[in-house]
């Protein structure tokens, strides 16, 4: 673990193996943090925020600058280390190491940003202004299915603000997290500005508790997410949360069906499913519902599965093998209550086949419960109106899509779609570092990247100057 700028093995010297997923291999044992461990890091951050907060815009923008050349030199060996860790396929590995070289860029960008602003105000001779400042210490729990990405996007945006960091990287991909702190060290972050701790809940329940930590920033599950919430309401303390999702694209009768196609099926069978945006609904409108449908499993059938480290891979391991009995359960429900699959349904260890159901009905588990896989359902559309209430008809709200040239309708369905970001003629996969990410109902609270982050993680103070003397009424 990496705790004031020292690496050390924790004060237990407990370990956990670390598998590649699509061998089953141990391939790295990597130590446990325990309380101690955390209250070290913890700190350690809170004793180095005074310091990094004060450090000249222009300095920290050149330390992050430089960080993001040191991410792009190592971006062969990161992206190997994401394949081996986290059953990444070959084009979705160095996207996520450009993508963080990228976010880096951005931070940077945004250092200079966070700015007060002035009021006339009704009092003779003030002058009223607001300022924004740090946080001071944030906690970080990062996920298993993009952890350069989605640590950075965390870390970054922090760092820039003028925050200390504590990640908690996923028990499955701690590798990644580490690697970020060593090449952040070779950047020259001073001691105790980012820590790294490998452990288990544990470890985020520390955060969440110690009054010293002002922020959590979780990406996860929706169940996971709620109890952060509210354990953060307890302590009074900010919390901005990326969740689940049951992401729906929905092509209307004058998409160019091909095009919805393959766009669809990147949004599900990209990772193996294993996205938040993942459209895992597709609603097609009754006129083209059936060449869809038989094109679509056409497109499946060709998607090719197997070793991520082969650049013809599509569809890799899953991260977790036990995760592929969670959707054979799906299935199973689905199809005993009259759904059909056209392809897929099965899997080989990880590694799972990509699927197609139709016939998905409110009653199924599928209907409402996230996969997390490469497992999507059709469903038709009687007409726009339909097609916008099926896309309402979920607890999640993350991201949407829809194909149409119909203008009119496409604006239409961005207005009504409860979702936190909509995508017109194209996939519910999209993420850029600078722009504000974030999605509503279940799939999160607050958001992400650019100006979004350096709002959520400062606070505004309101500052007033008396000139002359100010006449009181006693």
């Amino acid at each position: 673990m990496y705790i004031n700028g020292q690496w050390r093995l924790g004060s237990s010297g407990l370990h956990t193996d670390d598998v590649n997923p699509a061998t089953g291999l141990v391939f790295a044992q990597v130590a446990q943090a325990t309380e101690d461990d955390v209250q070290e890091a913890i700190a350690a951050a809170y004793a180095a925020r005074g310091a990094w907060a004060a450090m000249l815009a222009g300095e920290r923008e050149a330390l992050l600058l430089r960080a993001a050349d040191i991410f792009a030199a190592n971006r062969d060996a990161l992206r190997d280390l994401i394949i081996q860790e986290n059953g990444s396929v070959w084009i979705k590995a160095p996207w996520e190491v450009d993508y963080a070289v990228d976010c880096l860029r951005s931070a940077a960008g945004c250092i200079r940003q966070p700015h007060g602003e002035t009021f006339p105000t009704t009092t003779p001779g003030v002058v009223s202004m607001t300022i924004r400042q740090p946080l001071g210490v944030i906690g970080g729990i990062s996920p298993f299915n993009s952890p350069l990405l989605l640590g950075m996007k965390k870390i970054a945006f922090a760092l820039a603000a003028g925050n200390t960091f504590v990640l908690k990287p996923s028990e499955l991909t701690p590798l990644v997290g580490l690697k970020m702190a060593e090449l952040f060290e070779q950047a020259g972050l001073p001691a105790g500005v980012l820590n790294v701790l490998p452990g288990d809940a544990a470890v985020g329940k520390q955060l969440v508790a110690d009054e010293r930590v002002r922020m959590i920033t979780f990406t996860g599950s929706s169940k996971v997410g709620r109890v952060l919430a509210a354990e953060c309401g307890k302590h009074f303390k900010r919390v901005c949360l990326e969740m689940g999702g049951k992401s729906p694209i929905v092509v209307l009768n004058d998409a160019d069906v091909d095009y919805a196609v393959d766009a669809a099926a990147f949004g599900i069978f990209f990772h193996q499913g294993q996205v938040c945006m993942s459209n895992s609904r597709i609603i097609v409108e009754r006129g083209l519902y059936d060449v869809f449908v038989e094109k679509f499993v056409a497109k499946a059938k060709t998607i090719v599965v197997g070793d991520p480290r082969s650049p013809d891979t599509v569809v890799g391991p899953l991260v977790r093998a036990s995760h592929a009995q969670f959707i054979m359960g799906q299935i199973a429900d689905a199809t005993a209550k009259g759904a059909v699959v056209h392809t897929g349904g099965r899997h080989e260890g990880p590694f799972f086949q990509p699927t197609v159901l139709t016939g998905v009905t409110p009653e199924m588990a599928i209907y409402g419960e996230e996969s997390f896989g490469p497992v999507t359902s059709i469903y038709c559309a009687e007409d726009f109106d339909h097609a916008v209430a099926l896309a309402n008809d979920t607890s999640f709200g993350l991201s949407a899509g829809i194909v149409t040239n119909d203008l009119q309708r496409a604006f239409e369905f961005a207005q009504r779609v409860e979702s936190g970001m909509v995508h017109i003629n194209d996939t519910t996969i999209a993420d850029e570092p600078h722009i504000t990410f974030g999605g509503v109902k279940n799939s999160g609270l607050g958001r992400e990247g650019g100006e979004a982050s350096m709002h959520e993680m400062t606070e505004v103070k309101w500052v007033t100057f008396q000139l002359g003397k100010r006449q009181f009424p006693f």
